[in-house]
């Protein structure tokens, strides 16, 4: 689930990028069609409700991608495609996840507005998992770090950053599921030519089951960057499939996204994200 790297580059022509969405958006739109009925009972009951839970007892393997239809103050596009690897551990008696991201860049950068493609920003964070007292209800809190491993200057921070994730994640209820993430990070070394890290994000989401695995869902992150109070705040609505298969539960989706507010240039004026997510059964 989840948390987007603060964008340092600059917003020009993309590309190449734009033929990227309607082959993405076509195959997950196809998947959800074709899945939807042979799902059944295996997409359903507890698989379905914890399928979108970032704290969920086991390890995951997220590919989920971010195309970035028009950059504010441009009239161009860019493009995000995430890897993310979840797995739970213990730690002297008590339970913890880690969870690891790292991005795939593709963007036009400052200067001559060439298109930029390259790996950005490690993400790692471990959040302890609190006893609630009902195992539907996961909350998580722990340290964050990001490393500079884009080896582009113009795809990464050139920072390394330390903070703090904060996750809930309510699935009490088999029709709907909601919670956050919420997360804050600020640079502590680094490139002494590159702008300090100093940046938050609200990832509120909600997940409405309509049965048979099948389910409308919204995610969006919303990011507030402290150094130069430049934010992003969308909104987004799309539709996913839960296929439940022996010991392993594969989510796809997809999910346009606008903002209803923004400030500075570089941010998201419309997005589409997209994922296929998968989960490892103990």
């Amino acid at each position: 689930m989840l948390e987007r790297q603060v964008r340092q580059t600059a917003s020009h022509s993309a590309p190449g990028t734009a033929g990227i969405l309607p082959r993405l958006t076509a195959g997950i739109l196809l998947a959800v069609a074709l899945t939807g009925s042979a799902a059944g009972a295996e997409g359903g009951g507890d698989a379905a409700a914890q399928a979108n839970n970032p704290l969920a007892n086991m390890t995951a393997l997220n590919f989920q991608d971010y195309y970035i239809g028009r950059i504010t103050d441009t009239d161009k596009d860019g493009n995000q495609f995430w890897v993310r690897f979840a797995k739970p551990f213990t730690l002297a008696g008590t339970n913890w996840l880690m969870r690891a991201s790292l991005p795939v860049n593709t963007f036009p950068v400052a200067g001559n507005g060439d298109l930029a493609t390259g790996i950005g920003d490690l993400n790692v964070f471990a959040a302890y998992l609190f006893d609630t007292g009902n195992p539907a209800v996961s909350f998580g809190f722990g340290p964050q770090i990001t490393a500079p491993t884009a080896p582009d200057e113009r795809l990464g921070s050139e920072k390394w950053s330390a903070g703090f994730a904060n996750v809930l994640f309510d699935g009490r209820s088999k029709r709907l599921q909601y919670g956050y993430l919420l997360t804050w990070q600020g640079s502590f070394a680094g490139s002494d030519d590159r702008a300090d890290v100093n940046a938050g994000a609200f990832q509120p989401f909600a997940f409405y089951q309509l049965g048979k695995g099948l389910y409308l869902r919204s995610a969006p992150i919303w990011v507030y960057n402290f150094e130069n109070d430049a934010y992003s705040m969308p909104l987004g609505l799309g539709i996913g499939q839960v296929i439940k298969r022996d010991k392993t539960v594969f989510n796809v989706f997809v999910e346009p996204q606008a903002s209803v507010a923004y400030r500075g240039p570089g941010q998201p004026d419309w997005q589409i994200f997209a994922g296929f997510n998968m989960q490892f059964l103990q």
